[in-house]
């Protein structure tokens, strides 16, 4: 018997799959969520706190981590689609910080020893996580991701991201890794896009994504903070020992950083969410941009975002991350290709098909859509990557998944 697609014998397989890892006692509670076609099936298994406390339930918000990134770039595709922002526009009419860079002579070199950039950084290399700044973990402890970290650049670090101007201040003091347009570099760009869309639209990120996106969406409980009056349906975020698997809280719900409005709206992590809002965002994507009658961005929009955007020279340094460092990964990263803000398969090495697009969120949170089985997938947990389990549970939850398909 199928169930719109998906088998009952699958399901039920998904949810033993699913309640094994949440009785296993190291994965405190989840959400999981599988539609295909007309058909949504939704699990909510566990409870918020690792020691008990209030179940886990189907509108739970959870911190999205970088599964925000394929959600907060339709900001920008919005305006490509209005023609305010063109691919090969360059970037400093809005970003005048990042004119007349300095590329690093060699990516573990002194941040004086530099050669000036061969061309401007353009809007396309900014979507595309080309501009030449980024997280590359091949390069940790050299003096360019020091100088990232030390500035509070990027997220997660026990000082939060200042405002944007004076974000945008600070990596303007920094030389590139790399020339614009050459290397795919992770996480700054999909925070420096959302510095973009503010000043071309005079609103903030948050505003703008929210009269554009989130709202003709239903997405009522998606943005850089939870309301006081709703903060109990977050859990707190977990990032257990790596040695002891102890339950360490890294963020609290009540009092922590989404309890309140960020400094900095950063399109590459910050976002708050919950399985049905992301459920309306990917069934958007994978209906070529429309959402109940309504066309959010344009058919030629959403298919740029979500097709590979590469060449392999660009991608070489994310195919290294994937492949070379596959035992810090837990197998996560290595889809091959890149749109905006998002993965895109180009091969098959598991059981997700060519074409699946979306991205992990290092808070445990998953969501990818397949255009060719016309499968969403959303998996939401409150437990970092300290340790491989929350890597673990995403594995089972897309093997499971696939296997329930009836065709």
């Amino acid at each position: 018997m199928a169930t719109s697609g998906f088998s009952a014998k699958g399901l039920r397989r998904l949810r033993e799959v699913l309640a094994r890892h949440v009785e296993s006692g190291r994965i405190p509670g989840l959400v999981a969520l599988a539609s295909r076609g007309g058909q949504t099936h939704v699990e909510a298994l566990g409870t918020m706190r690792h020691d008990g406390g209030a179940p886990m339930r189907r509108d739970t918000i959870f911190r999205m981590a970088s599964t925000s990134k394929p959600v907060s770039i339709a900001a920008a595709m919005v305006l490509l689609d209005e023609c305010r922002l063109r691919l090969d526009d360059v970037v400093e009419p809005w970003l005048p910080e990042l004119a007349g860079r300095q590329v690093l002579k060699r990516i573990d070199g002194p941040l004086d020893e530099t050669v000036p950039a061969r061309r401007p950084i353009t809007v396309r290399d900014v979507l595309t996580s080309t501009f030449g700044l980024g997280m590359d973990m091949t390069a940790l402890g050299t003096p360019i991701l020091n100088a990232i970290f030390e500035r509070g650049l990027t997220p997660n670090l026990p000082v939060e991201a200042p405002e944007p101007d004076e974000w945008m201040r600070r990596l303007g003091e920094l030389p590139l890794m790399h020339q614009p347009g050459e290397h795919w570099q992770y996480q700054i760009s999909s925070d420096l896009v959302g510095v973009l869309v503010a000043r071309v639209t005079g609103q903030s990120f948050e505003d703008f994504l929210r009269e554009r996106v989130f709202e003709p969406l239903g997405m009522k409980d998606t943005g850089f903070h939870v309301p006081a009056d709703q903060i109990d349906r977050l859990p707190p975020l977990y990032a257990p020992d790596p040695q002891t698997g102890e339950f360490l809280v890294w963020d609290e719900a009540k009092a922590g950083r989404w309890s309140r409005p960020p400094a900095f709206q950063g399109g590459g992590g910050g976002l708050v969410s919950t399985a049905d809002d992301y459920h309306a965002y990917f069934r958007m994507l994978l209906n070529g941009g429309v959402h109940n009658g309504e066309r959010i961005l344009s058919r030629p929009a959403v298919e740029l975002m979500t097709t590979n955007r590469l060449t392999a020279e660009q991608n070489a340094a994310r195919t290294a991350l994937a492949t070379r460092n596959v035992h810090l990964s837990f197998g996560q990263g290595q889809q091959g290709g890149w749109g905006f803000g998002m993965a895109v398969r180009t091969y098959r090495g598991d059981y997700a098909p060519i074409g699946q697009f979306g991205w992990d969120g290092g808070s445990g949170t998953s969501a990818y859509a397949d255009p060719a089985n016309q499968v969403t997938g959303l998996l939401l947990t409150q437990l970092g990557y300290t340790v491989p389990d929350p890597a673990h549970l995403m594995n089972d939850f897309w093997t499971t998944l696939y296997q329930a398909l009836e065709d």
